[in-house]
């Protein structure tokens, strides 16, 4: 008797009701493209707090940031990119609301996340040798090549993860998920870095169905590094999700006005887009978009 595999659908409310205060939680995506905000606007409006948050931060880091949520944040940059700045992030730091940050060579990050996912205590590489990474995180350590002239290189420790959340552009119900655009963004990676993996996408299809308009190779994350799939149209806004929509810039304009204005402002913002539940929030985008037309 052939089984099929796990049917892993779950809603939004059901993968942040599945976290816990104190997690270290990676969010894949790369600063503003295909971040999975549906689920990070969730963890906003949650009570979880004390959190470890592992990102190449965009508007995930500003908005938990904002909302005090994250005891201690390892990144390598947090930017909008047409903003360069994320203004909550900014405002965090000036205010030392987050209270333990550690920043990465963007190198480092990455091979972080590499030895999380081969199950290793750490990796070498030269990044970080000569530079005020080493000097800003003193507990960084070097090793010695066994081989050769005796290299010192720096042992960058495995960024293991309680969760990741990642966005991609399709899924399947098993948890087989591929994604579009020009880049995967290491998501795979903070998948196998994690204990548990949940990927939100733009739409879930029949397995088949994942290789009729792309190929093979876009298959980034398999079934068995994925313990749930969550169905989110325009999921990753404000941030791109290529070809299924760009950066909504005008969004992201206003969003950083608020961030970087008043307490009312920011209030504001919150109590349009940011106080009910995902539809709320994606009914009020519809209506910002309108005026703005």
């Amino acid at each position: 008797m052939t089984r099929k595999p796990r049917d892993k659908r779950m809603s939004i409310e059901e993968v942040v009701g599945s976290l816990e205060s104190g997690m270290t939680i990676g969010i894949g995506g790369w600063g503003p493209r295909r971040k999975p905000m549906a689920l990070v606007r969730a963890l906003y409006n949650s009570d979880l707090t004390d959190l470890t948050i592992v990102s190449w931060g965009g508007a995930d880091v500003g908005l938990l940031s904002r909302a005090g949520k994250i005891r201690k944040l390892v990144y390598a940059f947090v930017s909008l990119d047409s903003i360069p700045l994320e203004p909550n992030f900014q405002r965090a730091r000036q205010t030392k609301a987050i209270p333990e940050v550690v920043e990465l060579d963007e190198g480092m990050f990455q091979t972080g996340l590499r030895a999380a996912a081969q199950r290793l205590p750490f990796l070498p590489m030269r990044a970080g040798l000569g530079s005020d990474v080493m000097v800003n995180n003193p507990w960084l350590r070097t090793v010695t090549s066994p081989y050769g002239d005796a290299e010192e290189l720096v042992a960058v420790p495995a960024l293991e993860l309680d969760v990741a959340l990642v966005h991609l552009n399709r899924a399947d119900e098993h948890g087989n998920a591929s994604y579009l655009g020009p880049d995967p963004y290491f998501d795979d990676l903070f998948c196998m870095a994690a204990k548990q993996a949940y990927v939100s996408v733009e739409q879930v299809v029949d397995t088949a169905g994942l290789t009729v308009d792309s190929p093979v190779q876009r298959l980034l994350l398999s079934r068995m590094m994925v313990d749930g799939v969550v169905e989110t149209p325009n999921g990753a806004h404000f941030t791109t999700c290529t070809p299924d929509y760009e950066r909504d810039e005008r969004f992201q304009k206003a969003y950083a006005a608020a961030a970087g204005g008043s307490e009312e402002d920011w209030q504001a913002f919150h109590d349009r887009f940011l106080a009910g539940d995902e539809a709320s929030y994606q009914e009020a985008v519809r209506a910002f978009q309108e005026e703005q037309a």
